[in-house]
């Protein structure tokens, strides 16, 4: 496992520990029923990520998942469930207890916080009578949707809106970059009823996601006319809610819980998009 001293990093930042799990007992860390424990706060998108993931695999037996509550409950921004964690991970850890964790019950360490690499040992390791999310033939697409979600989108999005706000005339370029990927998103979900065909794979877990930011937290920034232009792929957002109606895609989506994330960390001002809503998303979770 490597992690980063948490004396290296900025007082606010926590260190990433980044185990992963291999293919059998000579690997330290491999899959083994019950022995390690999810630890989530699904308001915080890569969270989201995993937990929609664990839901799609059907790990509620083999792996158990601890929501956590959407805001969290330390002063420094971590949570104090996971505090014996961190500190029996990092010597003398003095930063906050941050999720997600996947960790190791036989060690009571950590075996990693790093989004990506959860989710790929998640669909490698531990898949359960869930669907292949990860088909060996379509990795490379998955990757770049996954790059195309975070970069085109989710942070193209974002500058948007800062540039908008501002009154900046530059926020048209990252607008230009926003739509072409979310062209290119509608174009595969105009023939498929998955974003790489027929049955769902890692790709929808990032391209869902990014959906329920977009709808629910980018929109705030945006300008009427932009979102009016968002909510034109009319495939991509019939995609959103076929999706939201599913019980492994919803069931650990708490609508109000993200936008009360989003208002604790945002400062920016409210735009007039913030007023166009374009998914019911489900608001009621289950345990």
């Amino acid at each position: 496992m490597s992690v980063v001293p948490s004396s290296l990093l900025p007082a606010s930042a926590v260190p990433v520990f980044r185990g992963r799990i291999g293919r059998d007992e000579h690997s330290g860390h491999y899959a083994v029923p019950h022995r390690y424990r999810l630890h989530v706060a699904p308001s915080d998108p890569g969270c989201l990520s995993i937990a929609l993931t664990h839901g799609l695999l059907g790990l509620d037996d083999t792996l158990p998942l601890t929501v956590l509550p959407a805001t969290p409950d330390t002063p420094d921004g971590g949570y104090a469930a996971l505090r014996p964690l961190y500190e029996a991970s990092a010597h003398l850890y003095d930063g906050p207890a941050a999720a997600p964790v996947l960790s190791d019950g036989w060690t009571g360490r950590i075996v990693s916080t790093h989004v990506p690499d959860i989710l790929r040992d998640l669909a490698l390791r531990f898949r359960g009578e869930g669907p292949e999310l990860l088909p060996e033939e379509h990795r490379d697409d998955i990757e770049a949707i996954a790059d195309l979600c975070e970069r085109s989108v989710n942070r193209a999005a974002q500058r948007a809106g800062e540039l908008g706000l501002d009154g900046d005339a530059a926020h048209r370029d990252p607008l230009d970059v926003l739509f072409a990927a979310l062209g290119s998103l509608e174009r595969r979900l105009a023939r498929h009823p998955y974003v790489l065909g027929e049955a769902p794979t890692a790709a929808d877990v990032h391209v869902w996601v990014t959906l329920v930011q977009l709808d629910t937290v980018h929109r705030w920034h945006l300008d009427a006319t932009a979102m009016d232009r968002v909510a034109g792929y009319a495939s991509l957002w019939a995609y959103a809610r076929r999706m939201a109606a599913r019980p492994e895609f919803a069931r650990r989506l708490d609508i109000d819980a993200v936008i009360r994330r989003h208002r604790a960390h945002c400062r920016g001002r409210e735009a007039a998009g913030a007023a166009i809503r374009l998914v019911d998303w489900p608001t009621v979770t289950t345990p």
